[in-house]
């Protein structure tokens, strides 16, 4: 109850620095959307009357789409405002000040800030996905949504760790900031379904980069067409992911030169 109370005043505190800049809030939002429009472009290329890519249609492909523009969002707005920071704390010894307060530094340094007008990511991410269902002409069983809902946790989980990875290894290597930009770009990949990569870049984007566990996954369990084994594979995954990275985590800060030493 503890933390959860401190992540609520985490956002409370970014809601409020945003509502000062309202029309700063209102431009970016509107420029997010601006950006997830020009991002359907190429999908609408690649799919629009087009026969089945890899097994998936214009519909089922954009189910995709839509977790994906709800998990840049998540990215954008929860991971890297916070996680991003982090490395010039490192490279200048002021982490001190999150170390010294009284509560985990790992969710301290995660929940730093918080960029509220990346909620339009995830209203549009709902959006694609509510369009596909339309298109299709059904919804999804109650069994779907609740295992796309798992899928989507254990997407959230693995996208964090990998960032907690990339972060911790600032505190060997000075300067992680290309490394933080290729994974924001590889990231881009997981709009495309993973059944659409073959040979050696469907195994990256399975279990090296698993964008699969992030985007595909979700949606087939939401269209009703993911393997009970794959999604129970896919969490407990995501758990041990977490693990490692937690683990990662704490070692690294055994490696922090604060700037007082």
């Amino acid at each position: 109850m503890r933390y959860l109370s401190l992540l609520g005043l985490q956002l409370r505190k970014s809601a409020t620095v945003a509502m000062h800049y309202r029309w700063d809030f209102v431009v970016s939002g509107a420029l997010a959307l601006l950006w997830t429009v020009a991002g359907l472009v190429p999908f609408h290329v690649a799919f629009h009357d087009r026969p089945p890519v890899g097994g998936w249609t214009y519909e089922t492909a954009l189910v995709v789409v839509g977790f994906f523009t709800l998990l840049r969002g998540v990215l954008d707005g929860a991971v890297n405002p916070s996680l991003l920071t982090v490395v010039q704390q490192i490279r200048e010894g002021t982490l001190d000040f999150v170390l010294l307060k009284p509560a985990d530094a790992q969710f301290l340094v995660s929940t730093t800030k918080f960029e509220v007008f990346r909620v339009f990511d995830a209203i549009a991410g709902l959006a694609l996905v509510t369009v596909a269902f339309v298109r299709l002409g059904r919804v999804p069983s109650p069994l779907g949504v609740l295992t796309a809902l798992a899928m989507l946790a254990a997407a959230t989980v693995v996208l964090y760790s990998i960032w907690i990875l990339v972060i911790a290894a600032a505190f060997w290597v000075v300067r992680v900031d290309n490394l933080a930009y290729l994974f924001d770009s590889l990231f881009d990949f997981a709009r495309w379904p993973v059944s659409v990569f073959k040979g050696v870049w469907k195994i990256v984007f399975t279990f090296v980069i698993p964008l699969g566990v992030m985007t595909t996954y979700p949606a087939e369990a939401l269209l009703g067409s993911l393997a009970g084994q794959t999604a129970v594979a896919s969490v407990l995954g995501a758990a041990l992911l977490a693990v490692v990275a937690r683990t990662v985590w704490t070692r690294a800060i055994g490696h922090y030169t604060s700037a007082s030493s």
